[in-house]
């Protein structure tokens, strides 16, 4: 097979352009080839070239939405496209899945979109979410599958109307695995807390601190690894709640398995998500977490079992339940276990990228392939 895969931005490195990084390379690694076309050049491309990933830069593919740009970003891609003629294209992103899904209609490739969260759910105001979501169904038209990183985002494509059911397919994100002596010893004190996440308003930092300002007494730390427009505004906050001595800002780091085996505890307080990959990170290094209930994250972590969750914008329910596992080391563990074994049988890179191949292939089983302009 001949993959093309589309995503939108270089500059910021999130859940997504690693996916793709990922996907890419595990497909090479079967023999197929495979090419990154990404609006630009930065941190992504630089991770790609290290991965061995073959790229192309789109000058004018880019996040907002600007028609202008956006019509020249449809030709770009179009072109990059046509001249590398693959036998699939694979879309991710909200503006990369609608310019490319635009693009191979034209030309009459087909193509599979994977959206890395809806932008049509309450992460983004009602209006804007009209919005998306009629766009959403324009272009789904022209999509031969979906994939949904996990149920919870097939469900509410499903209760939004946004595709046809049939084209609605669940693939669960998988990370690769790290050596055994990069796995968390979670009944180790003092506790060292840790959250990878960018800062970025769904993340939510700032109800991380305000919760964990209520635990003074407890002993514990807290490391924030991840970068972003917010970060500064998080500082000021732990100075202006009197934590700033207890909390390390470790910056963005590409591969934070050595930061997550120092930890005990993994906490993400996220107001809006997919399936987050920094999760799935977590439960591999054999983390108990502690998160927001929100997205698909209770499809990685089942309360009670190897974690906790706990509701959106609780502050004190997050404290209660970080809480606890500070004063228990023993179930510290034992979540810690679990968290592992469930990382082991759901979340391995290797069965995310075989049950992408088997999609695309088929894909490609049903399509006689483009016409005309290829």
């Amino acid at each position: 097979m001949r993959i093309a895969y589309v995503i939108t931005r270089a500059d910021a490195v999130g859940g997504a352009s690693v996916h793709v990084r990922d996907l890419a390379r595990g497909v090479l690694e079967r023999g197929h080839q495979a090419v990154v076309l990404v609006g630009g050049r930065g941190p992504v491309t630089e991770q790609l070239a290290c991965a061995g990933v073959p790229f192309h830069s789109l000058r004018f593919l880019r996040r907002p939405i600007h028609p202008v740009r956006d019509l020249r970003a449809l030709f770009e891609l179009s072109a990059a496209i046509r001249d590398w003629r693959p036998d699939l294209v694979s879309t991710h992103t909200a503006k990369a899945g609608w310019v490319g899904r635009a693009a191979c209609a034209r030309l009459g490739f087909p193509v599979v979109y994977t959206p890395h969260g809806w932008s049509i759910a309450d992460r983004i105001s009602p209006v804007h979410g009209g919005i998306f979501c009629f766009a959403e169904r324009a272009a789904s038209r022209w999509a031969a599958a979906i994939i949904c990183v996990c149920e919870y985002e097939r469900q509410l494509a499903l209760r939004k109307r946004v595709a046809h059911p049939q084209r609605l397919q669940v693939v669960h994100n998988g990370v690769g695995d790290v050596p055994a002596g990069l796995r968390a010893k979670p009944g180790l004190r003092p506790v060292r807390l840790i959250s990878v996440a960018r800062f970025e308003p769904p993340k939510d930092q700032p109800l991380l601190l305000k919760a964990l300002a209520g635990l003074r007494s407890l002993e514990w730390q807290l490391d924030l690894v991840g970068d972003g427009p917010a970060q500064s505004r998080v500082r000021r906050l732990a100075g202006a709640l009197g934590i700033a001595g207890r909390v390390r800002f470790l910056g963005y780091q590409p591969e934070p398995e050595r930061a997550l085996a120092g930890a005990q505890v993994f906490v993400l307080s996220s107001r809006s998500e997919g399936l987050p990959r920094s999760v799935l990170e977590a439960l591999r290094a054999g983390l108990p977490v502690v998160a927001s209930d929100v997205g698909g994250v209770g499809e990685a972590v089942v309360h009670g079992a190897n974690g906790l969750l706990v509701p959106r914008d609780s502050p004190d329910a997050l404290a209660a339940a970080l809480a606890g596992l500070i004063a228990d080391g023993s179930r510290r563990q034992r979540l810690g276990r679990a968290a592992r074994l469930t990382y082991e049988a759901r979340f391995q890179l290797q069965g995310m990228i075989e049950k992408t191949a088997a999609l695309y292939e088929a894909v490609l089983k049903h399509n006689s392939g483009p016409q005309g302009t290829r």
